[in-house]
């Protein structure tokens, strides 16, 4: 594994990223770095006028950086679907209930949230880790993965 450098590079620059750029959010402009907020924000109008340029900036470049990541490293977006369509849309809307229920997301919980040291981003973190963890158990092997 880690006689390759493209098994573990690529995963730390990227997580130096996330790191930069969540703790770049939060010392120029006081916020945590979630996507659902910095998005949300955007979609619903909640932004104000000094939010909406740095908010989307910060969501241009996940999009840039990850079409920049498709050119230099195509090989890291191969993936099989082995589940419908139909099945991937209910997930989809589950994550955005989750989302909403729990008052943010994994970035702005698990990134920002435990590196603050927030109890309830601790708890929502956790939450997460068992849900997902649960859910795969029953649709593979309660469901056996016909879903």
């Amino acid at each position: 594994m880690f006689s390759d450098p493209a098994n573990w590079l690529w995963p730390l620059i990227g997580g130096l990223l996330i790191g930069l750029s969540a703790a770049l959010v939060m010392l120029l402009h006081g916020r945590v770095a979630g996507i659902s907020g910095v998005v949300g924000a955007l979609v619903t109008g909640g932004a104000g006028p000094g939010d909406r340029s740095w908010r989307g900036l910060f969501f241009a470049g996940l999009v840039v950086g990850g079409l920049v990541m498709w050119r230099v490293q195509p090989g890291q977006f191969e993936f099989n679907l082995d589940r419908s369509l139909p099945a991937l849309a209910v997930a989809g809307l589950l994550v955005g209930f989750g989302t909403r229920l729990g008052s943010g997301c994994t970035s702005g919980h698990g990134v920002c949230g435990i590196a603050r040291l927030s109890k309830r981003s601790l708890v929502a973190t956790g939450t997460f880790m068992v849900a997902g963890a649960v859910t795969v158990f029953v649709v593979n092997h309660v469901l056996g993965g016909a879903v």
